[in-house]
């Protein structure tokens, strides 16, 4: 995907697709940098890890869809992401479904589907037996982990301490000790520690210190462990003094893990790596277009018929503690000196603000705004509703 100059998408001047898509504001997705992103996991870690799609970071159904073909799982947060899951045709087995305050309608669902269920308390494990009991069915579950060990670097931390996610580490023995005796297949664990992680390193010590907590809890299983999520939380630049993540560092790291200490003990367990930022963050865009040009006691202002409605995360009021800006660029065919502009939306706030004192080429009213690393937690992770403005298209290319 271009950056600069005059940036495409799929190969297509954003311009251009401006014109195909009818109308701005709009998200595009670039099919072949989903690809690329995805091979580029298939050579760098071990043939023998499933790679699974975290629905949750972009769910629009053409996305899932083209996923479904080239990842080996699927994973959802909902009932609404499960059923767009199903319609790809993949099988129920390959289709997980995680998160705290799954409703009973939920459970019965996921049962029904024959879908994976990441049981993330104690109540909710009673409500999948007596979903699965209604329904005549054996449920195939796996326990998410709150492990006892906290990672470092993260964007979001998802574990470690108190938490609204999965089951205590401690209390996990007792859990699986109520569940020997209903008709229930424990597969295994899920230990997801936390998102948005650029270093090698430490993602490569969690991998081990969940493999030494799954280690520990694998002899309370009923049977043997047939299902190991160690999650994923790979990160993706953002900003200037990012650095991508080193990819071949955590597949080598990963390997010899895997060789040294998960082959040997677990001989039946599938391993799984869940992503969704990494795979699709850095093959979006999202495009509005300048629709006033103003200059307010020295300040240069470009305000775009979009905002943080559609974009939340790149206005900074996604839980980053310190604001910095999302890439930005000008799809204008004229060049020139660049200048210090705000880009601000359509909204009546000031947290409506997608560059915060940004250096771009002179843009015209009329002309488009793109911001990058829009394909995750873009749409769906936005305040659509707020003041009622029309929601934005989303395209794949």
């Amino acid at each position: 995907m271009t950056y600069v100059g005059r940036p495409a998408v799929g190969g297509v001047p954003v311009r251009l697709l401006a014109e195909r898509v009818g109308s701005t504001p709009f998200f595009a997705y670039d099919r072949a940098a989903i690809d690329a992103r995805v091979a580029s996991l298939r050579s760098a870690l071990p043939e023998d890890v499933h790679l699974s799609y975290a629905v949750k970071a972009n769910p629009m159904p053409a996305v899932v869809q083209h996923l479904a073909r080239t990842v080996d799982a699927l994973d959802v947060a909902s009932g609404a992401e499960m059923r767009v899951a199903l319609d790809t045709g993949i099988a129920p087995g390959s289709v997980s479904f995680a998160g705290p305050g799954k409703s009973v309608a939920e459970l019965t669902q996921a049962v029904a589907a024959g879908v994976l269920v990441e049981i993330e308390s104690p109540l909710e494990a009673d409500r999948l037996v007596e979903a699965a009991e209604r329904l005549g069915l054996r449920p195939r579950v796996a326990v998410r982990v709150n492990p006892d060990f906290e990672v470092k670097g993260s964007g979001m931390r998802m574990g470690g301490g108190a938490q609204q996610f999965g089951v205590d580490a401690e209390t996990v023995p007792l859990l699986l000790k109520t569940l020997h005796d209903r008709d229930v297949e424990v597969a295994g664990f899920h230990v997801f520690s936390g998102s948005q992680n650029l270093h090698a390193e430490i993602l490569a010590s969690a991998q081990e210190s969940t493999v030494d907590l799954v280690l520990r809890l694998a002899d309370d299983l009923p049977a043997a462990m047939t299902y190991l999520n160690i999650g994923g939380g790979f990160g993706i630049p953002y900003y200037a003094q990012d650095r991508p993540l080193d990819l071949d560092l955590v597949g080598s790291r990963l390997e010899e893990l895997l060789a040294r200490r998960v082959r040997p003990s677990l001989p039946s367990a599938q391993v799984v790596i869940e992503l969704g930022r990494y795979l699709v963050g850095e093959a979006g865009v999202y495009v509005t277009r300048v629709v006033d040009r103003k200059i307010s006691r020295g300040k240069t202002f470009l305000v775009v018929d979009g905002g943080m409605h559609h974009q939340l995360a790149a206005s900074g009021n996604f839980g980053q503690v310190i604001r910095r800006n999302y890439p930005i660029s000008v799809a204008a065919a004229r060049e020139g000196e660049e200048e210090t502009v705000q880009v601000v939306g359509c909204l009546c706030t000031p947290l409506d603000l997608l560059g915060d004192k940004v250096s771009l080429p002179r843009a015209e009213v009329g002309d488009l705004v793109v911001v990058h690393q829009a394909g995750a937690y873009g749409l769906t992770a936005s305040p659509t509703a707020f003041l009622s403005h029309p929601a934005p298209l989303e395209v794949l290319v």
